[in-house]
């Protein structure tokens, strides 16, 4: 089942991540809770994930929620 991705600033779409992609990044970044929804995007992060076999649609659509921006929030929502 895919996952679609929003920025949490605005619920601005960036795109789906399928079930590989998103379960690499529940293995790779922190979860505050069991109910956690969201993660904190950086460049440093980027770059970390992507060091460590993140594909690359999954690493386009975070550079994209990126821009020009040092960090973003990213929320995600099952589309199952």
């Amino acid at each position: 089942m895919p996952y679609a991705l929003y920025l949490k600033n605005d619920n601005r779409y960036l795109g789906d991540l399928s079930d590989a992609e998103f379960q690499f990044l529940r293995d790779n970044l922190e979860e505050e809770s069991l109910t956690d929804t969201d993660y904190t995007i950086s460049r440093l992060t980027l770059e970390y994930l992507r060091g460590n076999g993140l594909e690359q649609h999954a690493a386009n659509l975070l550079g994209a929620a990126l821009g020009d921006a040092d960090e973003v929030e990213i929320v995600y929502q099952s589309r199952g």
